[in-house]
């Protein structure tokens, strides 16, 4: 099941009586009371999407405090960093990735990208890739999440790993590293 939630109470613009949205925010606790989830201490904040998201189309940098539906972003933001625990990430057992998809990289080499199940990998280490043919031996070279360079990656990451020596038609969606 669904360990923690927070709520969001959308389009209250569109609501003139804070009666009401009281009554809204004592119904949804009550809701969530009746799944087993702690009603009275879960986060409820208020706002519109809509008027955020229209706000941060025409000023992309907006900060806190300089608008009140963006700041309800924030809120919200702020209120699931702090009630929703990180999932544990499996960093204790050896590395372990299924390859999603191969890519071959003009002047780099090939690219193999997944979601790392568990264990740490960096750059410079050993590794090997099994599965559908003999498992070859090569080195991490490069690491790649969201455009980013990264110097290691852990389990839970969604990775690009850059391969020494590795041609793209060695490796393919299924095997493992």
């Amino acid at each position: 099941g669904v360990p923690s939630i927070v709520v969001f109470l959308n389009k209250i613009d569109q609501v003139d009586d804070s009666e009401l949205l009281e009554l809204v925010e004592v119904e949804v606790r009550e809701t969530l009371n009746q799944y087993d989830f702690p009603g009275d201490n879960i986060p409820v904040i208020a706002g519109s999407a809509l008027k955020a998201l229209n706000v941060l189309s025409e000023k992309p940098k907006t900060l806190k405090n300089e608008n009140e539906w963006v700041d309800k972003i924030y809120d919200l933001m702020e209120q699931v960093d702090k009630y929703i625990p990180l999932p544990k990430r499996d960093i204790d057992k050896p590395f372990l990735m299924a390859i999603e998809n191969v890519v071959s990289i003009t002047g780099r080499g090939t690219v193999v990208t997944g979601r790392v199940e568990r264990g740490i990998i960096k750059i410079g280490e050993s590794i090997e890739i099994v599965g559908l043919e003999e498992t070859k031996k090569t080195t991490v070279i490069g690491l790649e999440m969201f455009q980013k360079t990264l110097e290691e990656s852990y389990a839970g990451d969604n990775v690009g790993i850059l391969l020494r020596g590795i041609q793209k038609t060695d490796v393919q969606r299924g095997m493992v590293l």
